[in-house]
């Protein structure tokens, strides 16, 4: 059903995916510290949630329709160079605005048990936002270099389908009879 190249491209949104929720629940553990008040820390939450929503719905509909629109690489890397400008801008701003809360949260006082917590919560945050950022703009610049690679090769039928069910014409392993 799937192309071993679709397969590839199913796992990279899945572990998007992944860390995105998991930058959600991270999210949504600072911002329940804080009463969801500094927008620094609402932009992962809103992000989050905002890239969840779209990249279920193009996996879902990829899934489910045998020619989706939103499965074709064109898409993908529209959405996903959208949401990797957003996720770097959005880091940048809220990562600056994190810059003095200490790296090493056992410095704070042990009376403050609730506040190392949330230090703690927070640098994970930092760091899996930036992950989010990297598998996104992963995703985005492999689709785009997978697609121009084999539309030189001739396969002009890779824009016209979805990635997932995309095959090469020919066989897949010419792409190794250049290298000799």
């Amino acid at each position: 059903m799937f192309s071993s190249v679709g397969r590839k491209k199913i796992a990279g949104q899945a572990t998007f995916l992944f860390i995105d929720i998991v930058v959600l629940g991270l999210s949504t553990h600072v911002n329940r510290f804080q009463s969801f008040f500094y927008v620094a820390d609402l932009f992962p939450l809103v992000l989050s949630i905002i890239s969840l929503v779209l990249v279920v719905l193009l996996l879902t509909l990829d899934l489910a329709l045998d020619n989706s629109y939103t499965g074709r690489p064109q898409t993908e890397i529209g959405v996903f160079g959208v949401l990797s400008i957003f996720w770097l801008a959005f880091n940048a701003f809220s990562t600056s605005r994190w810059r003095a809360i200490p790296f090493q949260c056992n410095s704070i006082p042990s009376d403050f048990l609730d506040e190392r917590d949330w230090c703690k919560s927070l640098q994970a945050l930092k760091s899996f936002v930036w992950i989010n950022f990297l598998i996104c703009l992963g995703i985005a610049l492999f689709t785009l270099r997978y697609s121009i690679t084999q539309y030189r090769r001739g396969n002009k039928h890779i824009f016209q389908m979805p990635l997932s069910r995309y095959r090469p014409e020919g066989s897949e392993f010419l792409q190794f009879e250049k290298l000799t």
